[in-house]
């Protein structure tokens, strides 16, 4: 397919693929254009696990309010897309404590 693939890559882990959908909200929590190769140096890898987890619990709290709405209201429960961001990132933020250790950066392409 041509679906566009994001290759995170490291000297220090495998490389970590993310289809475009994801990939490209991972690039845009960390504030990198999703559209270019970059880069996430050691010394700014404890900030990008910080952005990462903090949309994390945002996702997770809006979820919980709408699961809480619906019950209070004896709708049924809102189902939500198969695969949480939280899913998504942990690989990420592996990759990036890893890399932090390390002192080594992770770089992507498109």
């Amino acid at each position: 397919s041509d679906q566009m693939l994001y290759k995170f890559k490291s000297r220090v882990t495998g490389d970590l693929i993310m289809l475009e959908p994801s990939g490209r909200r991972v690039l845009e929590i960390l504030g990198k254009d999703p559209g270019a190769p970059g880069i996430i140096e050691a010394v700014d890898a404890p900030a990008a696990i910080r952005a990462l987890e903090k949309a994390v619990a945002e996702e997770e709290a809006r979820q919980q309010a709408a699961l809480e709405e619906a019950r209070a209201r004896g709708e049924p429960e809102p189902r939500f897309e198969g695969i949480s961001l939280r899913q998504r990132v942990v690989p990420l933020i592996d990759m990036l404590r890893r890399c932090e250790k390390a002192g080594k950066e992770v770089v992507w392409g498109v």
